[in-house]
Order: C-alpha cells, then sequence, then structure tokens
C-alpha cells in the first residue's frame, strides 16, 4: 500500500547568510592603522619641538638674530619750522558801487574774469551828465565874457581916475564887479569839473587788479549812489594774504627773528599737508593774544600769479624760525624712553645692539635733533627695538624713508 506523503509538511531548506565578520574586523585593522601613524606623528613633532627649544635653552637670548631696519646718524642743517592753521583772504576786496543815479545800459564784463584797475565794468546813461556839463561850459562861457569886459571898464576907469575925470566911488565899484565875475567864474569851472565828474563816474571802472565775483544787479536797473548793495565785487588775489594762528609761547621767538634779520618765511600747504601752495613772506604780527584760545594771530603775504590759493580756502601755514646748523640729525622713531630717560639702540660692530643714552634736543617732525649721545656715522635702530636685548645679535636693513626734517612743528624738548 503506497504511502500518501502530505506536501504542506515538507519544507525548503533556507541558504546560509553570508558572513561578514570579514570585512569589519579589516575596517578596524585600517583604523588601527592609521591611528597608530598619527600618534606616531604627534610623538615625533612633540620630540623634536622639546629638542629646539632645549636648543634655544642652550643658545641663550643674545644667539638668536633679530631683523632691524636701522638708519644712520647725520649731520645737516635742520630747518625750523613752526606750523598752525590758516586761511586765506584777499589782498583787496572791493564791492563796487554806482557813485551816480541813473539806469544800467551795459554790463561790460564776464562774471569770474580778470579785470585791470581802470578797466570798464558797467555803464550808466551818461545823456544827462552830458547835458549838465555843456549847461556848465555855456555858463562858464557867458560869465568869462563878462569878467573880460568888466575888466577892460575897470582899466579905462583907472585912467580916468588918474585924469580926475571920475570920482573914486566909480573906479571902487567897476572893481567889486570885477571881483564878483571872477568868482562867478570860479564857481562855473566847479560846475563844468563836477559835470566831468558825473559824466565818468557813469563808467564804473574797476578800482583794482583783481577778478570780478558774480554780477549783483542785472542791465536795465536803476540804481542810486545811496544804493547798500554794490554792482560786482572784486578781488586781488595777487599777491593775496594768509592769515594763520601759533601758540602765544612762540610769540617772543618769532618777534626776536623777525625784528633781528630778514622777513621770515612762509609755506602754505593744502589742509592735508601733501600740496605746496605757495610761499611767502611773513608781514605783521597782531597786535593782540587771543585769550579764549592762547593763540597769536599772524598775515603772511603771498604771490600767486597762478591762483593756487584762493580767498577762504583753509590751509596748513608753516613759519620757518631759524635753521640749526651742523645738527646731529635722526629718525624720530630711533628715540625710545626708559626709567632712565631716553635712549637709542645703536648697531656696532659684528651686528651687535646695545643700548646708548642720549639728550634729544628738538623734536622737528619725523626728526629729531640729538645734542648728545652719538656721532655722526652711527647705525640706529629704527624699527624692530621691541625684540631687542643689549648685546643682542641683529640683522640690520636699511630704513627705506629718510626723516623728513621740515615736516611739521617743532616740539619741546622732552
Amino acid at each position: 500500500m503506497d504511502t500518501m506523503i502530505d506536501s504542506s509538511s515538507m519544507t525548503t531548506p533556507t541558504p546560509p547568510a553570508p558572513r561578514r565578520g570579514g570585512s569589519a574586523r579589516a575596517v578596524l585593522v585600517v583604523l588601527a592603522l592609521v591611528g597608530l601613524l598619527g600618534y606616531g606623528g604627534w610623538r615625533w613633532r612633540a620630540r623634536a619641538h622639546d629638542a629646539a627649544k632645549a636648543a634655544a635653552s642652550a643658545r641663550g637670548p643674545n644667539d638668536r638674530i633679530v631683523p632691524v631696519l636701522t638708519a644712520p646718524v647725520e649731520r645737516r642743517d635742520v630747518p625750523i619750522w613752526l606750523e598752525g592753521l590758516g586761511n586765506v583772504a584777499a589782498f583787496y576786496t572791493v564791492t563796487v558801487k554806482p557813485q551816480v543815479d541813473g539806469p544800467i545800459t551795459a554790463v561790460r564784463f564776464k562774471e569770474g574774469q580778470s579785470v585791470k584797475k581802470g578797466e570798464a565794468l558797467v555803464q550808466i546813461d551818461p545823456r544827462p551828465f552830458a547835458i549838465q556839463l555843456h549847461s556848465a561850459q555855456a555858463a562858464l562861457a557867458r560869465d568869462a565874457a563878462n569878467l573880460k569886459n568888466a575888466q577892460l571898464n575897470e582899466q579905462r576907469y583907472q585912467t580916468l581916475r588918474a585924469q580926475n575925470l571920475i570920482p573914486d566911488q566909480q573906479l571902487t565899484d567897476q572893481q567889486a564887479t570885477v571881483a564878483q565875475l571872477d568868482a562867478q567864474v570860479r564857481a562855473d569851472q566847479a560846475q563844468v569839473d563836477a559835470a566831468k565828474l558825473n559824466l565818468d563816474y557813469a563808467q564804473i571802472k574797476s578800482p583794482i587788479d583783481g577778478v570780478v565775483g558774480v554780477r549783483l544787479v542785472d542791465p536795465g536797473n536803476v540804481v542810486h549812489a545811496t544804493d547798500l548793495t554794490g554792482l560786482v565785487v572784486v578781488t586781488q588775489l595777487d599777491p593775496i594774504a594768509v592769515f594763520f594762528t601759533l601758540p602765544e609761547d612762540d610769540l617772543p621767538a618769532i618777534s626776536k627773528a623777525m625784528a633781528s634779520g630778514p622777513p621770515l618765511e612762509v609755506e602754505a600747504l593744502s589742509r592735508d599737508g601733501d600740496k605746496p601752495l605757495g610761499r611767502g613772506k611773513l608781514a605783521v604780527i597782531d597786535n593782540e593774544i587771543n585769550q579764549a584760545t592762547a593763540t597769536i594771530r599772524l598775515k603772511a603775504i603771498f604771490d600767486n600769479p597762478q591762483k593756487l590759493l584762493w580767498p577762504n580756502e583753509f590751509v596748513k601755514a608753516r613759519l620757518r624760525l631759524a635753521t640749526r646748523e651742523n645738527a646731529i640729525v635722526v629718525p624720530a622713531a630711533v628715540v625710545q624712553h626708559g626709567p632712565q630717560g631716553t635712549f637709542a639702540w645703536v648697531v656696532g660692530a659684528g651686528a651687535t645692539a646695545s643700548v646708548r643714552p642720549i639728550t634729544v634736543d628738538l623734536l622737528q617732525g619725523e626728526s629729531a635733533i640729538v645734542s648728545s649721545g652719538l656721532s655722526p656715522g652711527e647705525q640706529v635702530v629704527v624699527d624692530g627695538q621691541a625684540q631687542l636685548r643689549p648685546g643682542s645679535k641683529v640683522a640690520p636693513k636699511p630704513a627705506s624713508t629718510a626723516p623728513a626734517a621740515s615736516s611739521a612743528h617743532a616740539e619741546a624738548k622732552p
């Protein structure tokens, strides 16, 4: 008897799962190798750093070579400048006004043009003044004729009186008539001169050499001699003035220098101090000190042919007070300050830095005038002093800029 097999009781065998243990172990091995290599590199660098530090300690601080910038100590003439703020003012400023009444018939200038003294600017209708002149000339001619006739009569009366043909009174009356007519002729001549003057005033002319500004009155307007508003403003720009202030403490030195020598030189620079605008001479020291600012006001006159200076422009003004001859000069950055006073780092033989006490007589802009402690030709450190110790070895390199001895205000001795 055949045996019946139930298909539902039969199971299909499951294939074995893939083995992943081998891949995980490989990743762990790689990570371990990377960690070992990193640790080894770190240990190597640490040992190298410790060795370098130990070597540096063994050498000492003075064996390290310090890079510095140096400059030579110089002997030369140094101009002493006093610097202040100033503003430009026209040498002359004239508001042109009419001196007679009448309508403006022509304007003969262009705004902003240069004019010469006596050049016509504005024309007022001249016809009324020409009529007045003709009338005054006619009156003069009439009275002059009467005077001539009276003088002839006076001569006849004198002859007749000498012959006792007329009384003294008649001669005296004739002499009075001559005197009156002579006075009338003089008055007529004055009227002629006044009419000529008014006719000349009808043509308004520039009173100075200068530059005209904006026109203030247009043609066609009737102007009067009593008008408060002018016709145009003319300013003289060459020469031109610069007003500037300096501390009152500088006044004695300025007064002494101004009294004992030629006029003091003044330079005008742009507000940033970079562009020179002109050179002039000190003309006036004001007669009082400004108590609010403790400053003294000065005036300098400049030739200004190129019109680089303009009225109301702000400038830096530098007054050349004197010239220090054969001074020992170093860059101002050389001067260092310490508990014992001022000193400088000097580069000596073997490129070794040493401290040198110095006496600074004057700081002039970016330069210092030294009265003792340094000799011409020595090399001094301009930059890099913070890393130096006495006896330090240095690698000197010349500074790229020379001291600008004439660029700023003279300061007092520290």
